[in-house]
Protein backbone atom coordinates (compact mmCIF):
# COMPACT_ATOMS: atom_id res chain seq x y z
CA UNK A 1 0.00 0.00 0.00
CA UNK A 2 2.69 2.19 -1.28
CA UNK A 3 0.20 5.50 -1.61
CA UNK A 4 -0.02 6.38 2.23
CA UNK A 5 3.48 7.06 2.02
CA UNK A 6 3.23 10.10 -0.43
CA UNK A 7 3.12 13.46 0.20
CA UNK A 8 -0.31 14.38 -0.21
CA UNK A 9 -1.11 11.43 1.72
CA UNK A 10 0.88 11.98 4.77
CA UNK A 11 -0.92 16.19 4.26
CA UNK A 12 -4.13 13.98 4.20
CA UNK A 13 -3.03 12.17 7.30
CA UNK A 14 -1.78 15.01 9.63
CA UNK A 15 -4.93 17.60 8.52
CA UNK A 16 -7.23 14.66 9.64
CA UNK A 17 -5.19 14.46 13.10
CA UNK A 18 -5.32 18.09 13.20
CA UNK A 19 -8.65 18.35 13.06
CA UNK A 20 -9.50 16.18 15.75
CA UNK A 21 -6.63 17.95 17.84
CA UNK A 22 -8.14 21.38 17.23
CA UNK A 23 -11.70 20.37 19.28
CA UNK A 24 -9.92 19.00 22.25
CA UNK A 25 -9.16 20.82 25.45
CA UNK A 26 -5.82 22.83 25.08
CA UNK A 27 -5.12 21.23 28.80
CA UNK A 28 -4.91 17.38 27.66
CA UNK A 29 -2.03 16.53 25.54
CA UNK A 30 -2.83 12.78 24.79
CA UNK A 31 -6.20 12.33 22.77
CA UNK A 32 -7.84 8.82 22.51
CA UNK A 33 -10.19 8.61 19.87
CA UNK A 34 -11.84 5.30 17.73
CA UNK A 35 -9.98 4.73 15.05
CA UNK A 36 -13.13 3.68 12.79
CA UNK A 37 -14.12 6.91 13.00
CA UNK A 38 -11.01 8.38 11.00
CA UNK A 39 -11.49 8.12 7.60
CA UNK A 40 -8.14 7.97 6.50
CA UNK A 41 -8.01 4.86 8.19
CA UNK A 42 -11.29 2.90 6.30
CA UNK A 43 -9.50 0.65 3.63
CA UNK A 44 -6.74 -0.07 5.35
CA UNK A 45 -6.32 -3.74 6.94
CA UNK A 46 -5.14 -3.98 10.82
CA UNK A 47 -1.84 -4.89 9.67
CA UNK A 48 -1.50 -2.09 6.56
CA UNK A 49 -2.81 -0.03 10.06
CA UNK A 50 -0.33 -0.84 12.38
CA UNK A 51 2.46 -0.68 9.55
CA UNK A 52 1.89 2.28 8.66
CA UNK A 53 1.72 3.80 12.25
CA UNK A 54 5.09 2.30 13.08
CA UNK A 55 6.49 5.23 10.76
CA UNK A 56 5.34 7.65 13.96
CA UNK A 57 6.38 8.30 17.46
CA UNK A 58 2.89 10.57 17.81
CA UNK A 59 -0.01 8.02 17.71
CA UNK A 60 -0.34 4.28 18.70
CA UNK A 61 -2.97 2.33 19.44
CA UNK A 62 -4.23 1.19 22.95
CA UNK A 63 -6.50 -1.21 23.69
CA UNK A 64 -9.73 -0.11 25.99
CA UNK A 65 -12.40 -1.75 27.85
CA UNK A 66 -13.79 -3.50 23.94
CA UNK A 67 -12.02 -1.95 21.39
CA UNK A 68 -8.98 -0.30 20.36
CA UNK A 69 -8.50 3.29 20.29
CA UNK A 70 -6.07 5.70 18.50
CA UNK A 71 -3.85 7.56 20.69
CA UNK A 72 -2.37 10.93 19.71
CA UNK A 73 0.62 12.64 21.65
CA UNK A 74 -0.12 16.59 20.83
CA UNK A 75 3.42 17.64 21.64
CA UNK A 76 4.98 14.58 19.40
CA UNK A 77 2.48 15.12 16.51
CA UNK A 78 3.38 19.13 16.43
CA UNK A 79 7.10 17.86 16.51
CA UNK A 80 6.25 15.39 13.62
CA UNK A 81 4.22 17.65 11.55
CA UNK A 82 7.19 19.76 11.47
CA UNK A 83 9.09 17.30 10.31
CA UNK A 84 6.84 15.23 7.97
CA UNK A 85 5.38 17.77 6.13
CA UNK A 86 4.86 21.52 5.43
CA UNK A 87 2.83 22.75 8.65
CA UNK A 88 2.85 26.06 10.28
CA UNK A 89 4.34 25.01 13.55
CA UNK A 90 2.99 28.66 14.90
CA UNK A 91 -0.71 27.24 14.46
CA UNK A 92 -0.11 24.22 15.56
CA UNK A 93 1.18 25.35 18.98
CA UNK A 94 -2.76 26.54 19.29
CA UNK A 95 -3.17 23.31 20.03
CA UNK A 96 -1.47 23.66 23.48
CA UNK A 97 -1.66 25.51 26.66
CA UNK A 98 0.88 27.33 28.44
CA UNK A 99 2.55 24.53 29.80
CA UNK A 100 2.42 22.64 26.90
CA UNK A 101 3.97 25.28 25.04
CA UNK A 102 6.91 24.63 27.17
CA UNK A 103 7.49 21.22 26.37
CA UNK A 104 7.32 21.56 22.91
CA UNK A 105 10.50 24.03 23.11
CA UNK A 106 11.59 21.43 25.54
CA UNK A 107 11.29 18.55 22.10
CA UNK A 108 12.47 20.70 19.76
CA UNK A 109 15.55 20.97 21.79
CA UNK A 110 15.43 17.34 22.53
CA UNK A 111 15.41 16.90 18.58
CA UNK A 112 18.64 19.14 18.26
CA UNK A 113 20.34 16.66 20.68
CA UNK A 114 20.11 19.03 23.93
CA UNK A 115 19.65 17.98 27.09
CA UNK A 116 17.07 19.52 28.27
CA UNK A 117 14.53 20.00 31.20
CA UNK A 118 11.39 22.46 31.99
CA UNK A 119 10.43 24.51 35.19
CA UNK A 120 13.58 24.97 37.03
CA UNK A 121 13.44 27.25 40.49
CA UNK A 122 16.26 28.04 42.68
CA UNK A 123 16.71 30.85 45.24
CA UNK A 124 19.45 33.40 45.24
CA UNK A 125 21.87 32.68 47.90
CA UNK A 126 24.46 34.84 47.08
CA UNK A 127 25.31 38.10 48.41
CA UNK A 128 23.90 40.31 45.88
CA UNK A 129 20.47 38.90 46.46
CA UNK A 130 17.88 40.91 49.67
CA UNK A 131 18.95 41.10 52.94
CA UNK A 132 15.09 40.94 53.93
CA UNK A 133 14.01 38.31 52.07
CA UNK A 134 15.22 35.10 49.89
CA UNK A 135 14.66 36.13 46.26
CA UNK A 136 13.11 33.24 43.88
CA UNK A 137 13.42 32.46 40.11
CA UNK A 138 11.57 30.02 37.27
CA UNK A 139 13.13 29.68 34.68
CA UNK A 140 10.85 27.96 31.90
CA UNK A 141 13.17 25.86 29.99
CA UNK A 142 16.71 25.03 29.53
CA UNK A 143 18.97 23.21 27.00
CA UNK A 144 22.53 22.30 27.41
CA UNK A 145 24.17 21.47 24.30
CA UNK A 146 28.44 20.97 24.95
CA UNK A 147 29.21 24.24 26.73
CA UNK A 148 26.05 25.98 25.44
CA UNK A 149 23.16 26.51 28.14
CA UNK A 150 20.11 28.09 26.67
CA UNK A 151 17.95 29.88 29.58
CA UNK A 152 14.83 30.21 27.67
CA UNK A 153 11.67 32.08 28.47
CA UNK A 154 8.24 30.85 26.80
CA UNK A 155 6.06 33.81 26.18
CA UNK A 156 2.65 33.02 24.41
CA UNK A 157 2.18 36.22 22.81
CA UNK A 158 -0.21 36.01 20.46
CA UNK A 159 -0.28 39.87 19.52
CA UNK A 160 1.89 42.54 18.52
CA UNK A 161 3.69 43.56 21.65
CA UNK A 162 5.09 47.12 22.26
CA UNK A 163 8.95 47.80 21.89
CA UNK A 164 9.15 48.54 25.75
CA UNK A 165 7.43 45.74 26.83
CA UNK A 166 9.32 43.39 24.96
CA UNK A 167 12.66 45.02 26.18
CA UNK A 168 11.84 44.92 29.31
CA UNK A 169 10.52 41.24 29.32
CA UNK A 170 14.35 40.40 27.54
CA UNK A 171 16.31 42.29 30.26
CA UNK A 172 13.67 40.18 32.99
CA UNK A 173 15.11 37.02 31.75
CA UNK A 174 19.25 38.26 31.28
CA UNK A 175 18.70 39.47 35.00
CA UNK A 176 17.23 35.62 35.37
CA UNK A 177 20.77 34.53 34.14
CA UNK A 178 22.90 36.84 35.96
CA UNK A 179 20.97 35.35 39.34
CA UNK A 180 21.48 31.87 37.89
CA UNK A 181 25.25 33.14 37.44
CA UNK A 182 26.01 34.16 41.19
CA UNK A 183 24.70 30.69 42.67
CA UNK A 184 27.49 28.59 41.04
CA UNK A 185 26.97 25.81 43.40
CA UNK A 186 23.47 25.61 42.08
CA UNK A 187 24.40 26.43 38.62
CA UNK A 188 26.67 23.47 38.87
CA UNK A 189 24.46 21.33 40.15
CA UNK A 190 22.13 22.22 37.10
CA UNK A 191 24.57 21.78 34.47
CA UNK A 192 25.90 18.25 36.00
CA UNK A 193 21.99 16.81 36.00
CA UNK A 194 21.57 17.80 32.32
CA UNK A 195 24.97 16.71 31.41
CA UNK A 196 25.18 12.58 30.72
CA UNK A 197 28.94 12.90 30.79
CA UNK A 198 29.44 14.33 34.08
CA UNK A 199 32.75 13.04 34.31
CA UNK A 200 34.06 15.43 31.12
CA UNK A 201 32.54 18.30 32.42
CA UNK A 202 35.63 20.33 33.92
CA UNK A 203 37.37 19.77 30.19
CA UNK A 204 34.23 21.52 28.97
CA UNK A 205 34.65 25.00 30.55
CA UNK A 206 34.14 27.67 30.10
CA UNK A 207 30.19 27.37 29.57
CA UNK A 208 27.97 30.46 28.06
CA UNK A 209 24.79 31.24 28.89
CA UNK A 210 22.21 32.41 26.84
CA UNK A 211 19.28 34.18 27.43
CA UNK A 212 16.31 33.75 25.33
CA UNK A 213 12.73 34.53 24.21
CA UNK A 214 10.77 32.28 22.98
CA UNK A 215 7.04 33.42 21.40
CA UNK A 216 4.07 31.92 19.37
CA UNK A 217 4.31 34.61 17.08
CA UNK A 218 7.02 36.21 15.30
CA UNK A 219 8.05 40.02 15.85
CA UNK A 220 9.60 42.55 13.80
CA UNK A 221 11.95 42.75 16.97
CA UNK A 222 14.68 39.81 16.46
CA UNK A 223 16.96 40.88 19.35
CA UNK A 224 16.59 43.07 22.72
CA UNK A 225 18.45 46.59 23.62
CA UNK A 226 20.33 44.09 25.91
CA UNK A 227 21.25 41.30 23.20
CA UNK A 228 18.75 38.90 24.11
CA UNK A 229 17.57 36.94 21.15
CA UNK A 230 13.67 36.80 20.26
CA UNK A 231 12.79 34.03 18.30
CA UNK A 232 9.29 32.80 17.36
CA UNK A 233 8.82 29.34 17.69
CA UNK A 234 8.54 28.56 13.86
CA UNK A 235 12.34 29.78 13.71
CA UNK A 236 13.57 28.09 16.96
CA UNK A 237 14.35 24.71 14.89
CA UNK A 238 16.14 26.91 12.44
CA UNK A 239 17.75 29.45 15.52
CA UNK A 240 19.44 26.19 17.44
CA UNK A 241 20.62 25.04 14.09
CA UNK A 242 22.28 28.25 13.25
CA UNK A 243 23.37 29.25 16.69
CA UNK A 244 27.04 28.36 16.37
CA UNK A 245 27.62 30.63 13.97
CA UNK A 246 25.42 33.54 15.13
CA UNK A 247 26.16 33.60 19.10
CA UNK A 248 28.45 36.15 19.16
CA UNK A 249 25.86 38.60 18.45
CA UNK A 250 23.60 37.76 21.49
CA UNK A 251 24.83 38.32 25.18
CA UNK A 252 26.35 35.40 27.07
CA UNK A 253 27.12 34.99 30.27
CA UNK A 254 30.24 32.85 30.58
CA UNK A 255 30.82 30.75 33.74
CA UNK A 256 34.52 29.74 34.62
CA UNK A 257 34.18 27.81 38.16
CA UNK A 258 32.22 24.54 38.41
CA UNK A 259 31.40 23.25 41.67
CA UNK A 260 31.02 19.01 41.41
CA UNK A 261 30.34 16.97 45.32
CA UNK A 262 31.98 19.94 46.94
CA UNK A 263 35.20 19.87 44.68
CA UNK A 264 35.78 23.33 42.44
CA UNK A 265 36.90 22.56 38.90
Amino acid sequence: MNFVYSQSSLKHFFMEMYNILKDTDPKVLEIWYEISEIKFFIKFSNSELREFLNNFTCVSIQKGNYINYLVINKISFIIECFKFIDSDIQKLSDLLEYDGFEALIKNILLENNYNALNNFRFSDKSDFKSKTKQIRYEIDVIGLYRNKVLIIDAKRWKRKDSYSSINKAATLQLQRVIALKRNPEILSRLITKLSKKSDNLPKMLPFFLLPIMVTLEDNSIKISEKGVPLVSIYQFNSFLQELRMNISHFTTIKFNKLFIQTQLF
